[in-house]
């Protein structure tokens, strides 16, 4: 059996569309079960969730609890043995279910399969399919913003999946544990994804398992917090995970990006053209600076959980940055293309 768990805070409209792709799902053998996570909507969700959805069950929280914990709660609740993410802003094709499924045959150390996401709107434009990193700690999503023209079309091995529509082993979760709570919501799934990696767990893409999904429809693209949030968790990300021969380096890394960064939007590409005018790079300057100082007051519990690792760890240091650096984004990549 599979269970699909799906948040939501505040987007009825979007919800509806995400729960109706659900209940057209085909050929998922023992069946699936639809978890809904309600993060103390302020509009109708929970209501339109239980008036036309009475099969899907529904859990209330009185306020938002983020992403990460939303997601253990609908995690604790599941009862299959493979359970599946879904973002309320995305999609999915009848056979996306079937399809990620299929990939766990694979082999009994598959614990998670990553989805063809596309982007709402522009059915040949890839959002992701995957996800890189870069040895800063910033990760993207692989083959962002290219046209689909199928050169992802084959099972393969990827660094993780995306939180917007995956799968994994309940198996795996029980072991690893689930989404970590500190990093509240952005890069969540990569901190998940690749404790699962040093863990011993791999991931497969699956081309098949195609879903479309409306990028920035929580906090909007040039949302402060958004980038704030994405910088915050990049370093704990790095703090709590990475070897110590590329956390040593973080720093050279991380000037190296924002040089790229600086160059990329003088000729209006990347992540800076959402943020146009003087305002807009202001807003990026302070909520980059406020996402490290975040980042610092937590490194002393990151350095914890990272001594807790080693009751899971089968990758030593050398296996772990070899893993990233072949799972590595380009910094040109990185600094114009989409985030």
């Amino acid at each position: 059996m599979i269970s699909v768990v799906v948040v939501n805070w505040n987007r009825c409209d979007l919800l509806r569309g995400c729960l109706r792709s659900l209940a057209e799902q085909r050929g998922c053998g023992d069946g699936f079960e639809v978890i809904v996570v309600d993060n103390g909507s302020s509009d109708a969700s929970a209501a339109m969730v239980e008036e036309e959805f009475p099969g899907v069950r529904l859990i209330r929280n009185r306020e938002n609890r983020g992403f990460c914990a939303a997601n253990n709660q609908g995690i604790a609740a599941a009862a299959g043995a493979y359970v599946a993410l879904l973002n309320n802003d995305a999609e999915a094709h009848p056979d996306w279910l079937a399809a990620l499924r299929r990939v766990f045959d694979a082999g009994g150390d598959i614990g998670m399969a990553a989805s063809k996401i596309l982007v709402w709107g522009e059915p040949d434009r890839i959002d992701k399919v995957g996800h890189l990193i870069y040895p800063d700690g910033q990760n993207r999503g692989r083959g962002s913003g290219e046209l689909d023209r199928g050169q992802y079309d084959q099972v393969e091995d990827v660094l993780w999946p995306d939180g917007c529509a995956a799968m994994y082993r309940r198996a795996m979760l029980d072991e690893i544990g689930g989404f970590d709570e500190d990093f509240f919501a952005y890069a969540d799934d990569a901190e998940l994804g690749l404790r699962a990696r040093i863990a011993g767990w791999r991931c497969l893409y699956a081309p098949e398992a195609v879903v479309w999904h409306r990028r920035g429809a929580t906090l909007g693209l040039a949302s402060g917090r958004r980038l704030e949030l994405i910088e915050r968790n990049r370093v704990l990300l790095a703090a709590k995970l990475f070897p110590w021969s590329l956390l040593w380096l973080n720093g050279v890394y991380f000037a190296m990006r924002i040089a790229a960064g600086i160059r990329a939007s003088l000729n209006g590409k990347g992540e800076t053209k959402h943020y146009s005018g003087a305002m807009g790079k202001w807003v990026m300057a302070k909520s980059i600076v406020r996402g490290d100082w975040q980042a610092l007051r937590l490194i002393p519990t990151m350095l914890r959980k990272r001594r807790e690792l080693r009751r899971i760890r089968k990758l030593n240091g050398r296996q772990t940055r070899e893993l990233l650096l072949r799972h590595r984004i380009s910094l040109r990549e990185l600094s114009e293309g989409p985030l």
